[in-house]
């Protein structure tokens, strides 16, 4: 039997991006659509041929069928939905930011582990096998000692080439700063790539500093931001991210001692792009042809293995704990002027 799926937030997203992949996914049945508002909930499961609609919450949980929920409600409900279906005895797959702080994330891994239940956060960029190649030669020594890292992530929308006009009402918690999470940008786009280029580095960041156009009494929420990380082991890395670039090339770079890797315009939410490799012990170029869902369907597939064979899966709770405290850092940093310290979070 398929692993039955549930899903919790029916935005845009969802609609056009998570459920389509998980369709086409290996062992992957969705079963049913959360939404508190019925019509919506029902429109929503015609559109995509899921068997059922719930407007409670409770109720979905309570659907014998489901092994798993996807979360894609706002920010500031990921804890709350995560407790409530890791206690219905449901694998949890949230997506980014996984919370709004360290606490509630902390408690949302936590809650996981006293029920038995995998918690997985909605970082698809690993699942990019041009990503997953570039961690293996890193690992295996071909860059040397690593000593930069450059990566962003842009999403170009009108919205962002002006004042960005008012969101319509099911999704103006994007406005409100303690619903989204302090940032727009950061929270939106930054999540991915400094993920990104901690999974390649495999490397933790410690300190990090930021400019952005927000964090300020008069303009609480950015939407272009420039960090700047330094990894444990000494590299130093820069991200971007936001909406103020029109025609961005969303690419990572990264360099050591021996060598270079180039990951061309990756760095997306679409499948896609190319591997390049130039060092002392490895020369090669690999394209991936551009699709939309990929990503989506190889983190779902990936999810149920892990479920199945009982294993974490490689984007754990432990990493959105690990994000959240780093993203939380960058704000910070914006908001202050100054470089703020990442110590380690206790387990």
């Amino acid at each position: 039997m398929a692993i039955g799926w549930g899903i919790i937030g029916i935005g845009r997203h969802t609609d056009a991006k998570i459920v389509p992949a998980m369709k086409s996914a290996a062992d992957t049945a969705v079963i049913a659509a959360f939404s508190r508002d019925r019509e919506r909930a029902e429109a929503f499961a015609r559109r995509h041929g899921i068997p059922a609609a719930y407007d409670s919450l409770p109720d979905l949980l309570a659907d014998r069928r489901i092994e798993a929920v996807y979360i894609s409600s706002p920010n500031f409900l990921h804890a709350a939905h995560t407790k409530l279906a890791a206690g219905a005895g449901k694998h949890v797959l949230v997506e980014k930011p996984m919370a709004l702080n360290v606490n509630e994330a902390r408690e949302m891994v936590n809650v996981c582990r006293q029920n038995g239940v995998t918690l997985g956060v909605g970082f698809q960029l690993r699942h990019h096998p041009g990503h997953r190649k570039a961690r293996e030669l890193i690992r295996a020594g071909i860059l040397g000692r690593t000593t930069l890292v450059q990566g962003q992530f842009f999403y170009p929308d009108p919205r962002g080439m002006a004042e960005l006009p008012r969101r319509p009402d099911l999704s103006a918690w994007w406005e409100s700063p303690e619903m989204i999470g302090g940032s727009y940008s950061i929270m939106g786009m930054g999540v991915h790539i400094v993920d990104l280029l901690q999974f390649l580095l495999d490397d933790p960041i410690v300190e990090v500093a930021a400019l952005t156009n927000g964090q300020r009494a008069s303009r609480p929420l950015d939407d272009i931001a420039a960090i700047l990380l330094r990894f444990q082991n000494g590299a130093l890395g820069t991200a971007c991210c936001g909406r103020r670039v029109p025609d961005s090339e969303n690419d990572a770079m990264l360099y050591g001692t021996d060598g270079r890797i180039a990951l061309r315009d990756t760095v997306r939410e679409a499948f896609g792009g190319r591997l390049e490799v130039a060092s002392s012990t490895v020369n090669l170029e690999e394209p991936y042809e551009r699709n939309l869902l990929t990503l989506y369907r190889r983190q779902v597939e990936a999810f149920n293995a892990a479920v199945r064979k009982e294993e974490e899966f490689d984007a754990s709770g432990e990493d959105g704990v690990r994000i959240v405290q780093v993203t939380s850092a960058i704000i910070a940093a914006a908001s202050t002027g100054r470089s703020v310290q990442v110590e380690p979070v206790d387990g």
